[in-house]
């Protein structure tokens, strides 16, 4: 299962940045430089942050997913 902690708080500032506490950027390996995508629901109200490395691990398992499955239909309509 996947582990969830609550590093803290951080605040807006009058430019719109964010300062990720240190003790998240240290556990999570966030360092000066990284990407971040920025991402949330307007409908649940929340954000979040997720690295770009993590993102396309993601989004490599869906394509993934999407290819193993295209074969296999493939495969049942032969």
């Amino acid at each position: 299962m996947h582990e969830k902690k609550l590093y803290g708080t951080a605040t807006v500032g009058t430019k719109g940045q964010v300062v990720i506490p240190a003790a998240a950027r240290e556990a999570l390996n966030i360092n000066e430089g990284d990407k971040l995508y920025v991402v949330g629901s307007e409908k649940a109200g929340w954000v979040g942050f997720i690295k770009e490395e993590q993102l396309e691990k993601m989004v490599g398992q869906v394509v993934h997913s999407i290819e193993t499955f295209e074969q296999l239909r493939r495969k049942d309509q032969q």
